[in-house]
């Protein structure tokens, strides 16, 4: 190591001082530094210079140290051109405190993540009692130029005055000039023929045209060949879509996306919560493993088409695993994959022997969503989400969002329509019955 890059070095450690307060990592290539606080004041930090590890300690001692150091993973998400960490923070599940985002809460868990690499974070108008975009604003300050920023507008009515307030709004909250990552919020298949083929991609050029934002995207709640549609349209630079272990759906038209160079950000990569729950069915996917979380994680990771996992967290504690999680990016093996899909498979042939989610009963009479209502029995009763599924049933008639309008079964007057057109002869009317019953109840055992 010649003089210049001892000088080099010592820059590393010197910029490792400030994060005096929190675990940090500094990247810049080929220095990494990683502090860690080891009781009260003192600290020691870890640098690797290409193959040489050095731990320093504020106490004066150091010495190398043999191993690995981990650093935060980044690729290129799509035709954006970002340079993304495959982590990503959701500002959907910050800490409250009332009707409001408790920024004593938030703010210092969204600096930790910036500061171990995390460069993407995604917000929208209405998240956190529309407090959201707000905080995220306030913990941009001093890192805006370093930072990804998404949020989206879910206004697809026919005036543009009204979305466009909306954009407003989200400028002046994040208070940013332009937003890098401009979405529409939930598109289906019939709000692109819709809503916007006709005027809201008209509205979005206006916009980037006057530099309010820089790319256009979309955030998905459809299936597979609607997403397929939507790629195609060629309209997109980047989009974000559900996927995880239990809902995989999306894959084909996830590596369809890579194929047209359009950026992918996946979201609820641990089910929207519902995979940080251990259960037995979903240990034995990858006993090694010991949190479902870190498989959840690892199984989008292996994906080689997706750039981000957006994890929307709500404590440190979360912020912390995330992170380590990300910089150390443990991908699935071929063996451990194969495994995984095995299983998943094997646990999905005994879901769809209830009901495989094909909408053939719908239209229903009386508006009862049978398929959602049965996804959240069978995520119940095979994967052993009792608790999960239990409280999106108790949550339903209190969030009836735009993408689960309807009712639940105990609206169902039993005509028996609903039964004469699905392909699996399922007795629908009784098991609607039964899913009610046990997804009311508050017994925990299946």
């Amino acid at each position: 190591m010649h003089i210049g890059e001892s000088l080099k070095l010592h820059q590393a450690f010197s910029y490792a001082l400030v994060f005096l307060k929190a675990d940090a990592v500094y990247c810049e290539k080929p220095y990494i530094v990683h502090m860690r606080p080891i009781i009260r004041e003192r600290f020691h930090f870890v640098v690797q210079y290409r193959h040489h590890m050095i731990v320093s300690r504020l106490n004066r001692r150091s010495y190398l140290q043999r191993g690995r150091m981990w650093a935060m993973k980044y690729s290129i998400l799509g035709r954006t051109g970002y340079k993304v960490s495959c982590l990503g923070f959701g500002a959907m599940r910050l800490p409250m405190k009332g009707e409001q985002v408790d920024r004593d809460l938030a703010i210092p868990m969204i600096h930790r993540a910036f500061e171990a690499g995390v460069n993407y974070i995604d917000s929208a108008v209405m998240y956190c009692r529309n407090d959201s975009e707000r905080t995220v604003g306030e913990a941009l300050k001093g890192w805006r130029d370093k930072i990804v920023v998404s949020t989206k507008n879910n206004y697809l009515g026919e005036d543009e005055k009204a979305w466009r307030l909306n954009l407003d709004n989200s400028l002046q909250r994040l208070q940013v000039d332009s937003i890098d990552i401009y979405n529409i919020h939930g598109l289906n298949k019939k709000d692109l023929d819709g809503a916007v083929r006709p005027r809201i991609i008209k509205w979005l050029t206006r916009a980037k045209d006057e530099g309010l934002i820089k790319h256009i995207c979309t955030s998905f709640h459809d299936d597979n060949l609607a997403l397929r549609e939507i790629i195609d349209s060629d309209f997109f630079d980047c989009i974000t879509i559900q996927y995880n272990l239990l809902d995989r759906q999306l894959e084909d038209a996830i590596a369809h996306a890579r194929t047209k160079n359009i950026g992918v950000v996946v979201m609820g990569p641990v089910g929207g919560g519902k995979l940080a729950a251990s259960t037995e069915a979903l240990a034995q996917l990858l006993p090694e493993v010991g949190r479902i979380p870190e498989l959840a994680l690892r199984f989008v990771w292996s994906n080689p088409d997706v750039n981000i996992a957006l994890s929307g967290m709500s404590t440190m504690q979360q912020v912390e695993e995330n992170i380590a999680l990300a910089a150390e990016r443990k991908i699935l093996s071929g063996e451990e994959s194969r495994i995984v899909h095995e299983q998943l498979g094997r646990l999905k042939k005994a879901a769809d022997l209830y009901c495989t989610g094909c909408n053939y009963c719908l239209p229903c009479p009386q508006d009862v969503k049978i398929p959602v209502v049965f996804s959240l029995y069978n995520q119940a009763r095979v994967y052993g989400l009792w608790d999960h599924s239990r409280k999106r049933y108790a949550d339903w008639r209190k969030t009836m969002s735009q993408w689960n309008q309807g009712v639940q079964p105990d609206a169902c007057t039993e005509c028996g329509q609903c039964e004469e057109k699905c392909p699996q002869k399922i007795p629908i009317r009784k098991q609607l019955k039964e899913a009610h019953a046990a997804l009311s109840s508050c017994d925990t055992a299946s």
